[in-house]
Parts: structure tokens; C-alpha cells; sequence
């Protein structure tokens, strides 16, 4: 995995960690949101709805980096649709929530961003919730009447909170007990013995600081429940990752990383490699 497209991309080092789940110790003991193995989406309890989770879609990607970087490829939106259409069915979720991003142009839904969208919102069969991320400006426009599309700051879901993360939340997401973004498309770099070394995406996990948020969000009014935060990773495989295991690699959302009191990180496959500036 290479840098994020139109973002920024990394490298450095790091240790393989411990196995465990991605539910283990940084989750509470009844979390209510659980990764879906080998995946990178989760279910979550939404107030009666069982929700199936994803970030960063990106719709439409390869045009955008036919346009931006003249890198022909065909189009992946097919393979996109089955992943989710076939979470959909095996986890049996009553909703799909998009943690922002759903497109990938920035400056207003193209041909290819609207097309995609439009098939998978005619595959899924169930409704769709999207956390309004930086590149949905066009696609919320475009698809406002068959998509329920939150603020920028995002919206709660009963105890869940959802927001794409590139602008600080709503108070209300902050008084759920977990809150889910994206944006930041995380990774990890693991190094082998002899020197080789590869990227896999990652999950993050740990409790909320309270005092990161008290100068940009009105929390007077909140009842703050120790939140724990999850960061999802990419769901699209083209759109590149953040290496947060790699010095010199800043986080994009304006919270991150001073809102996070701790937080460690986990593979795809459920293993656990502990605090993630340590991996």
C-alpha cells in the first residue's frame, strides 16, 4: 500500500505484535462495534438496527487518478459492490453507513462517482447512511433523496456516533459511547527479519481525551460517557494509507492525535499489535 491519493502516503519500519482480537482489551467488555473479520468494515449495534460499517469508498477512484496522476486503470466499481453487497449478506445488516467518502472527486461528483454510486445504491436493498466526508459534497447533492446524509460533524446512531473525521465533531457524536470515523485511512509498516518489508491496513482503537475537544467543541451540555473511538480503515484498496507507525506521519483529522488518550492497533485479521506509535 502506497501513499493516499491526493493526501499523503509514508514509509518507515516495525515489529509484528501480539495476536488477539480486534475487540480485545482496548474495546469495552460490551462493544458495539465489532470489525468483521478480514474485512475492512464492522457491524455495529445502532439502536435496534444492526448497521454494517465501511469508510472511504471512493467511488470512481481510477478516474481520478487518470485525471491527477495519468495512471490508466480499469475500473474496480464491479469487485466494490460484490465486497459490500456480500457483507451485507453475510453479516445480515439492516443498514449500510459509509463513513464519509463515499466519491473520490473532490471538486463535485463526476460521471464515474455518480455511476458507481448509483449501482451500489440499486444492489444493496437496504438503506444508506452517509457521514458527510470532504469528497461527498457533489454525491450528497446528487443522491440527497435516496441516501440519509449527516453533517460534516456527523450525527449519533443511537449509542453509536459516526462522522467522516475531517472536521471536529458534532457534540452530540462525542456523547455516544463509541464513535466511528474515517479519513485517515490507516496502516501499518511491517518490517520481517532480514530487512523486507510490507504495508497492511489497520484498525485503531482507544479512549477519547475530553480536554482535546473542550477549546472547538461545546461539551457543556454533554454527557461525556469515556467514549471509545474506532478508526476505520480504507475500504477501498487504490486509495493509499497513512503509515501511523512511521515517524513524520501526521494525522489529517484536526483532533488526532491529541484526542485520543491511548490506542492500539489491529490487523485486519484480528491480530493485535498494541499501541500503535510502538509497533
Amino acid at each position: 500500500m502506497g501513499g493516499r491519493d491526493g493526501e499523503r502516503g509514508g514509509g518507515g519500519g516495525a515489529e509484528d505484535g501480539d495476536g488477539g482480537g480486534p475487540g480485545a482489551p482496548a474495546a469495552p467488555s460490551d462493544p458495539l462495534v465489532e470489525p468483521v473479520p478480514d474485512a475492512p468494515a464492522a457491524v455495529a449495534d445502532l439502536d435496534g438496527e444492526t448497521g454494517l460499517l465501511v469508510a472511504d469508498y471512493h467511488a470512481g477512484i481510477e478516474a481520478g487518478l487518470r485525471y491527477e496522476r495519468g495512471v490508466e486503470l480499469d475500473s474496480a466499481g464491479d469487485e466494490r459492490r460484490d465486497r459490500v453487497c456480500d457483507l451485507l449478506a453475510r453479516t445480515g445488516a439492516d443498514r449500510l453507513v459509509v463513513l464519509g467518502d463515499l466519491g473520490h472527486r473532490i471538486a463535485g461528483a463526476g460521471d464515474a462517482e455518480r455511476g458507481e454510486v448509483e449501482a451500489l445504491l440499486s444492489a444493496v436493498g437496504v438503506p444508506v447512511t452517509l457521514a458527510l466526508g470532504n469528497h461527498d459534497v457533489g454525491l450528497a447533492e446528487a443522491f440527497g433523496d435516496r441516501v440519509d446524509v449527516t453533517p460534516a460533524g456527523g450525527a449519533r446512531l443511537g449509542d453509536v456516533g459516526v462522522l467522516h473525521g475531517h472536521t471536529w465533531p458534532a457534540p452530540e457524536v462525542l456523547g455516544a459511547r463509541t464513535v466511528c470515523m474515517g479519513h485517515e485511512h490507516p496502516a501499518v509498516r511491517l518490517e520481517d527479519a532480514v530487512g523486507g518489508g510490507r504495508a497492511e491496513k489497520a484498525w485503531l482503537r482507544g479512549p477519547l481525551a475530553r480536554e482535546a475537544f473542550a477549546d472547538e467543541v461545546a461539551l457543556s451540555g454533554v454527557a461525556w460517557r469515556d467514549p471509545e473511538l474506532v478508526v476505520f480503515p480504507a475500504f477501498n484498496d487504490r486509495s493509499g494509507g497513512t503509515w501511523v507507525n512511521v515517524e513524520g506521519q501526521g494525522f489529517l483529522a484536526p483532533f488526532l492525535p491529541d484526542g485520543l488518550a491511548s490506542a492500539e492497533a489491529y490487523l485486519l485479521d484480528g491480530t493485535r499489535l498494541g499501541d500503535y506509535r510502538r509497533v
